[in-house]
């Protein structure tokens, strides 16, 4: 079953990090992710740009509207995703722990729903 590992973290807190730290944060990240792909569960991932590059969509009575940032002020912000392939919830929850801002942030699991045919998003 395909699990998406959603990353939440407080950008500022990256921000205000020092070089060093962050660059063993990174070498951290490097390792999970050689990790999960030499194990069989890595099947895409990626860091987002910083959420001041975001903008939102919305349509309202056939207009369409954008503005910028995201839906709601939080304080923890997407960061990146880890799309992996994992037998059951608990094996995928063991996998996302792993994953270096789970100390410092926070990983969202969510299984993927997978179908044959495309289905209309709920309403």
């Amino acid at each position: 079953m395909k699990y998406l590992c959603l990353i939440y973290d407080e950008e500022r807190t990256f921000a205000a990090m020092p070089k060093t730290q962050i660059d063993a944060l990174m070498k951290e990240y490097r390792a999970f992710s050689d990790g999960i792909r030499q194990s069989g569960h890595y099947i895409a991932g990626h860091q987002l740009a910083p959420v001041r590059s975001a903008s939102t969509v919305r349509v309202r009575n056939g207009k369409m509207s954008a503005i910028d940032g995201p839906f709601a002020e939080t304080k923890e912000q997407l960061g990146g995703y880890f799309l992996i392939e994992a037998a059951d919830l608990n094996e995928a929850l063991q996998i996302a722990s792993r994953i270096p801002s789970a100390r410092i942030g926070s990983i969202e699991v969510r299984p993927l729903h997978e179908s044959h045919q495309q289905q209309a998003a709920p309403a």
